[in-house]
């Protein structure tokens, strides 16, 4: 199989603009959001600030690299990814070395860094999964078999996410493999009989923690208990109420002075409401619409022009950035229960904000790759 490919310097103008958008928009909500934050825990009003600036040069930097690899480098790669992103799942967990935070141990400390695992295990199992539809296609499409083997990887997967516990992870990295075998064309016969299992498994892992039935209990009526479990959602519901249509204006939060905790995390797109309105909130949600919209685009170039691994990655993309931000805004408008998933490229996060730029990096080559993006030289080249 031949990995090399000529590289040529087209990138999507369309992607490119709207991830820049994004990224700038989440680096003024964050510079808006920490600011207190900041200067209460560090005594320097713009630390995290600098910080969010610093992973946004590490991602860029980390997308480049990722850009200059041929899209056949990670078909023929994808299971030593997975594997690594099993190592980490597994090493995270390990008493001594997994760094505890809030009765989550989700982090693995890297210097004055943390790296958070299961936000690289969503990438490899896009990956995976991507290469595995590739090789077992037909078998996904007419056997049991073709379908079980990967549900076992997904299943190893959530278990190990369950454990730190990550149960919005879980049911990220679950919708995104349920949706790329859906699109690489399963049996409805096995979606619907996933579909109908789903809820049951949903609601067993619900009842299994009591502090996930007390996030269900407080989300369906928070002010049941307004200074315990349903503090949260009272204040960023307060923070979309406060900003009306224009918001009051960046910097001029009130729900950011320690009112709504994990402003910058969590509940920025709660603080950029506040400070932004209707009007900014709108058009952040119509921002992540055209950026997965043009995702999907180049996955259904990518089909046509017969690169089947390019169009599963795209749609594993897509199915990650639109859950995400779909679950981190509902969440924030009071709409799903609360969840600790961050917006992607406008969250407080490097190893969120380092992934997301890479999963973009690899839409951007595959878009390269397609035969209508390419020069006729390059194209000539390979054909000679």
């Amino acid at each position: 199989m031949k990995l090399a490919q000529p590289v040529t310097i087209a990138i999507d103008p369309a992607l490119s603009l709207l991830a820049l958008a994004l990224l700038l928009i989440g680096l003024v909500a964050i510079g808006s959001a920490s600011i207190e934050y900041s200067d209460w825990h560090y005594q320097d009003a713009w630390q995290l600030t600098r910080r969010h600036l610093l992973y946004i040069v590490i991602a860029v930097s980390a997308a480049a690299v990722v850009y200059r690899l041929p899209s056949n480098f990670w078909l023929v790669t994808g299971w030593m990814w997975l594997l690594v992103g099993l190592a980490f799942l597994v090493l995270v967990l390990l008493p001594g070395i997994g760094k505890e935070v809030k009765g989550a141990q989700r982090w693995l400390p890297i210097g004055p860094f943390t790296f958070q695992p299961s936000e690289f295990a969503k990438l490899t199992v896009v990956v995976y999964l991507a290469g595995y539809l590739v090789r077992q296609g037909q078998a996904v499409r007419e056997q049991w078999s073709g379908f079980f083997k990967p549900m076992g990887v997904l299943a190893l997967v959530s278990v190990l996410l369950l454990a730190e516990p990550d149960f919005g992870a879980t049911v990220i990295v679950g919708v995104t493999a349920f949706g790329m075998l859906f699109l690489a064309g399963m049996r409805l016969s096995h979606f619907f009989l996933i579909v109908l299992l789903c809820p049951l498994a949903v609601t067993a892992l619900v009842f299994a923690a009591p502090y996930r039935m007390q996030r269900l209990t407080s989300f369906t009526d928070p002010w049941a208990d307004p200074y315990g479990s349903g503090f949260q959602l009272i204040q960023s519901l307060i923070a979309f109420g406060r900003g009306e249509w224009l918001g009051v204006g960046l910097g001029n939060s009130v729900q950011k002075l320690f009112y709504l905790p994990e402003a910058h995390t969590d509940f920025v797109f709660s603080i950029w409401a506040e400070e932004t309105g209707f009007l900014g909130a709108f058009g952040l949600i119509v921002l992540f619409a055209a950026l997965i919209t043009r995702i999907l685009w180049v996955a259904r170039q990518a089909e046509a022009a017969g690169q089947a691994f390019g169009a599963y990655i795209c749609y594993g993309v897509a199915l990650v950035f639109s859950g995400q931000a779909f679950v981190n805004m509902g969440m924030s408008a009071g709409l799903l229960p609360t969840k600790g998933l961050t917006l992607p490229f406008v969250s407080y996060g490097g190893t969120s904000l380092i992934i997301c730029c890479c999963m973009l990096a690899l839409v951007l080559r595959i878009s390269n790759e397609l035969p209508a993006q390419r020069p006729r030289t390059a194209v000539r080249e390979e054909r000679s």
